[in-house]
């Protein structure tokens, strides 16, 4: 109880700030955070806020244990924790049917995301569950270490920093489980895609991705092992940090991606833009003599057309010329070498950003509670959002988040006030109005309509005209210029300019004075993309990217809101959000910068105490009384120092506290009766209280009243233990009994079952089993099974095949006729191809299908000419003349007895199943193939040299119709193939970086295939 440890407040200092004596001294606001952070006591609260200190190391005060302590238990029955406002704002929830929330703030490294994954783990653990409520609390865990891995990044203060505000409603049924969620994230720091200050890292899912991703997989995305390879994450010279381990970090999140329910494909997809932003950083610019932007990496094009799903020579324009539409005319303008990285860089914001919402999207969809049948559910909120930020240099960035912080500020202190107000008016006691700095001039002077300096800001941005930040500073002080929380190096007096730079404002905040760096607020603002890189990202075939840019953004001729408008926009959301929930508050403080436990660096805590603004949030709960408890908890703590309320008080339990405060001589300023509540206004009164009670208890012992009373307890007392005694031995004899059999057992455990191993024997078989049904195999292609006991070989064999046979008839039974023909056609392709060509495993995910041509793309005529034939299938291919071997466009048709060449309206080549000798192909990644007819069949001009780009797909549609499956010869090196009249063309096959084919020197063939797998 907190009372109790008020005997030790000289060492390990007062748990609840507004019991210090001195309030208004910020010294001994520090002193005792010092005193308590020394005792490793790191939580303490101001009235119901708890004040947080980072430890920097693991305490064991997170246990099941510690959590079933303050399960349902009164807030201050017990130490300050997190817990303790957890269970305090679920028991109000439940009990007064009002949504909760949870604010957590702080600077960067202060320990927010680590107290609202201890919040989320509390839930997890003491609410009820069931299997859809265990999945939902799986989800709710495991979205953390996913968005960590998108939104956190090591910065110069914190290694697991959030470059991202969040706020996260947990839904509750009527039982009190959780069974929903959903996500809001705030202004996430997309320049840190591009740029990063030195020892700082770009966000951690780039270097999980390199250090923890399989050999298979890197090599399909392009990607090597060496974060030092890509420009986006050399800048902070920082590739590896001793505390993040990113390869486990990486297994996490694909398990984590897993459990929140990404299929393959949407991880594949996911992956493939995270490698594309990488890849994209690496595009070179060189200049060419008229000064244009020209890219001198065909590699990068190659790999982002790939992975983004576009065409390689569109994005390659887009990445070096701008779309200008004049009199409805559109012009392509080529950009210079400054604009054109300008370009590729805001591309890859643009993606990474517009991705880490799509993220954020599929993990609410996953969270989403979908029984319609009860929509009345309660909320808890979990806010764990950026702490006020003063940093060398402050940007646009700071600005955004210290305006969020006044905001916060500014409800913090109207909804303290007002809880305060509310439990006075509740216990009839006079409302003294309280002053207090209310911060809504600053608020205001940002955000105020048309004079506020986002919308100065907005206007600049939009405004047609050599625009430029030094402008936007220049209409502030025109604008804003005479607000007292405005300075600027032309507005200050000489003292200020000498710490100001001419380029720079300064804002009056709550917390204290920040001066901010205008450059880069115009293009920050703006966050614009380039029409035709939009256009780009529209035609991606990949399926996030074409979520996250709809067409209708191109058709859409409204200028879309700046960068701070929006912000502005979503944090009034956020405010009305907060507003109608019953508040809880967290504030965090971080000890010291080099993140070593027991450091207590007293100027950067004093400075956090300042910014968090908890001086002023004591000034405010102490305006009025200290402490406050209710009659009963008051009474029954301190009834034994009144001779008239020892040992019980038979009246009203209000009587009683008056008659127990007249006899301590409590003045008649010193204290005030509520309606249910006793309000002492100084904490020296309840120190003097408690003191008594610490010498009263030595007393009670001796006093013959005492021993009048202890003497039926003490025969009650010796009767229960007795009790408890007998029960212990006997527990001990059966424990006994049990080690010694188990014992025998052990020795005896080879031997034919008799009465001294039967008792272990049993218990193994039964362990085996039980173990067994926890850990069945999931699917078909799950060949795990436990190791049995030598008692149980046999039987357990008989089990996994009974279990396997059950499984394989499950999913026969479940399968579909198409699915069945799909899976006996991948079947065929396996057995020709695996192993064997360098494509082959690109082609396994990916569907065949019945037909590569629709009717109207083949000629009427051709049709014609079919006849009652029924075509199986039809692909375009290109064919190489035998001669020269010169490309032309050519359709391959399949029907039931032959192959058909097309060339537009006439069928140029039959060959008739029965006369196909076989079929040749490489083993690199090409899709040229060759199909091999008889030299002396004078209706064949030679071998056929084809081309398609679904070549897996092709060969096994040719091999399943000619029934050639073992006529499919896959070759390394060279195919020879037959011209005609005896004579012999060569196919020269050459693994390299991109594909060509062309005719070489020596008269071969010549096709360059890059190796995408090693065999």
């Amino acid at each position: 109880m907190m009372e109790s440890a008020l005997t030790a407040r000289d060492r390990v200092g007062v748990q609840d700030f507004v019991l210090l004596e001195n309030h208004t001294s910020e010294a001994a606001f520090i002193e005792n955070l010092r005193k308590r952070f020394k005792e490793n006591l790191i939580y303490t609260y101001i009235g119901s806020v708890l004040v947080s200190v980072n430890p920097y190391k693991d305490l064991e005060i997170y246990t099941k244990n510690h959590m079933e302590r303050y399960r349902g238990v009164n807030f201050y029955e017990v130490s300050p924790h997190l817990y303790a406002v957890s269970d305090n704002s679920y028991r109000s929830m439940r009990t007064e049917r009002k949504d909760q929330c949870i604010l957590i703030s702080g600077e960067s490294g202060a320990g927010k995301t680590e107290a609202s994954k201890k919040i989320l783990q509390y839930y997890a653990v003491t609410c009820p569950a069931s299997e859809h409520v265990q999945t939902i609390k799986d989800r709710l865990l495991q979205s953390n270490p996913v968005l960590e891995a998108f939104g956190n990044a090591k910065t110069l203060r914190n290694d697991n920093s959030s470059r991202f505000g969040k706020y996260m409603d947990i839904q509750f049924d009527f039982k009190g489980a959780p069974v929903g969620g959903h996500i809001i994230n705030y202004l996430l720091e997309k320049s840190r895609v591009v740029h990063q200050n030195h020892g700082e890292r770009n966000f951690h899912i780039f270097y999980q991705l390199i250090e923890g991703g399989e050999e298979d997989l890197l090599r399909r995305l392009g990607l090597e092992r060496n974060p030092q390879q890509y420009q986006y994450l050399v800048k902070g010279n920082c590739p590896k940090v001793s505390s993040i381990n990113d390869r486990s970090d990486w297994k996490v999140v694909r398990k984590a991606l897993t459990v929140i329910g990404f299929s393959e494909d949407e991880v594949e997809e996911l992956l493939n833009i995270i490698a594309s932003v990488l890849h994209l950083g690496n595009v070179q610019y060189g200049g060419e003599d008229s000064g244009n932007a020209c890219i001198t990496s065909d590699t990068q094009i190659k790999y982002l057309a790939r992975l983004l799903g576009v065409n390689g020579t569109v994005l390659t324009e887009a990445l070096t010329h701008k779309k200008i539409i004049a009199k409805g005319e559109e012009l392509m303008s080529p950009l210079n070498l400054e604009q054109a990285s300008s370009a590729r860089d805001a591309l890859s914001k643009a993606v990474y950003g517009r991705t880490f919402t799509w993220l954020v999207n599929k993990i609410n969809a996953s969270l989403a509670y979908t029984d319609d049948s009860y929509k009345n559910w309660s909320v808890i909120g979990l806010l764990d959002i950026y702490g006020f930020e003063v940093f060398q240099n402050n940007s646009f960035e700071q600005f955004c988040i210290n305006y969020c912080n006044e905001k916060l500020q500014q409800l913090f202190i109207e909804l303290t006030l007002k809880s305060e107000q509310e439990e006075y008016e509740a216990e009839g006691i006079t409302w003294e109005p309280v002053q207090y700095f209310n911060n809504k001039i600053i608020c205001d002077l940002v955000e105020e309509k048309f004079k506020g300096i986002i919308s100065i800001l907005d206007e600049e941005c939009l405004r047609p005209g050599d625009a430029s930040d030094i402008t936007f500073l220049e209409k502030l002080e025109d604008t804003v210029g005479g607000h007292p929380h405005f300075v600027t190096h032309k507005l200050a007096d000489g003292k200020t300019r000498k710490v100001m730079g001419r380029d720079e404002f300064r804002l009056l905040h709550y917390a204290g004075e920040v001066n901010y760096n205008v450059n880069g607020f115009l293009d920050k603002n703006n966050d614009l993309l380039f029409r035709n890189l939009k256009e780009v990202m529209c035609m991606s075939e990949n399926k996030i990217l074409n979520q996250c840019f709809d067409r209708e953004e191109l058709t859409d001729k409204k200028r879309p809101d700046t960068a701070a408008t929006q912000f502005k926009a979503s944090l009034a959301k956020l405010m009305e959000i907060l507003m109608s929930k019953e508040p809880s508050y967290i504030r965090c403080i971080k000890p010291n910068d080099s993140k070593q436990a027991g450091r207590f660096d007293e100027v950067l805590i004093r400075h956090q105490v300042k910014y968090l603004g908890l001086m002023e949030n004591l000034r405010v709960r102490r305006a009025g009384f200290a402490y406050r408890r209710r009659y009963e908890v008051f009474l029954q703590r301190y009834k034994s120092l009144c001779p008239d309320t020892w040992p019980n008080w038979r009246g009203k339990l209000a009587d009683g506290v008056a008659t127990l405060v007249k006899h301590l001589g409590y003045k008649p300023e010193e204290y005030k009766l509520g309606r249910s509540k006793i309000f002492i206004r100084f904490p020296k009164t309840l120190f003097a209280t408690e003191d008594a009670l610490e010498t009263r208890k030595h007393s009670l012992g001796e006093s013959p009243q005492h021993v009048l009373l202890s003497l039926p307890t003490i025969g009650i007392q010796a009767w229960w233990r007795g009790i408890l005694a007998r029960r212990r031995a006997q527990r001990r004899r059966q424990a006994a009994d049990t080690i010694r059999r188990f014992i025998k057992g052990f020795i005896y455990r080879h031997q034919e079952r008799c009465p001294e191993n039967e008792y272990f024997l049993d218990y193994v078989r039964y362990s085996f089993l039980m173990k067994l049904r926890r850990n069945l195999p999931k699917n078909v292609l799950d060949k795990s099974w436990p190791t049995p006991p030598a008692a149980l070989t046999e039987a357990s064999e008989h089990l996994r095949k009974m279990c396997m046979q059950n499984m394989v008839w499950t999913y026969c039974k479940r399968i579909s006729p198409e699915w069945k023909h799909q899976m006996e056609q991948k079947m065929i392709a396996s057995e020709i191809f695996k192993d064997k060509k360098d494509n082959y495993p690109q082609s396994v995910p990916k569907l065949f299908v019945s037909t590569r041509l629709n009717g109207e793309e083949i000629n009427p005529k051709v049709l014609q000419a079919l006849g009652t034939e029924k075509m199986k299938y039809a692909v375009p291919v290109t064919k190489y003349d035998r001669k020269g071997y010169k490309a032309r466009p050519r359709q391959l048709l399949l029907t039931a007895n032959c192959a058909i060449i097309v060339e537009e309206a006439k069928l140029k080549q039959r060959i008739d199943y029965k006369a196909l000798k076989g079929v040749s192909v490489s083993s690199l990644s090409d899709g040229l193939f060759v199909l091999h007819v008889p030299s002396d069949d004078n209706k064949q001009k030679g071998d056929v040299v084809l081309q398609s780009d679904h070549v897996i797909e092709t060969l096994t549609k040719v091999a399943i119709c000619a029934d050639k499956i073992n006529n499919i010869n896959i070759n390394q090196g060279s195919i020879t193939f037959t011209v005609g009249q005896g004579k012999e063309g060569i196919i020269d096959f050459t693994p390299g970086s991109e594909l060509l084919v062309a005719k070489a020197k020596n008269g071969h063939l010549s096709v360059t295939a890059p190796r995408l797998n090693s065999r």
